[in-house]
């Protein structure tokens, strides 16, 4: 699932799924929701580039 795999690579960064959401200007608990519903490229980019990943080592 994607939130665990994001979940994985923040433990590791040492940064929390909130901080990840606040510093991107995500809504609160979107990247928990991205299990039921998929997110764009574009915000998975963000993402993946926040922790360092490509959107492959998300998927």
């Amino acid at each position: 699932m994607i939130y665990d795999k994001i979940r994985a690579l923040a433990s590791r960064k040492n940064v929390s799924i909130y901080r990840i959401e606040k510093d991107l200007e995500l809504s609160n608990g979107s990247i928990r929701k991205w299990n039921d519903s998929k997110p764009s490229v574009s915000t998975m980019k963000k993402v993946a580039d926040y922790l360092g990943a490509s959107i492959d080592d998300l998927l």
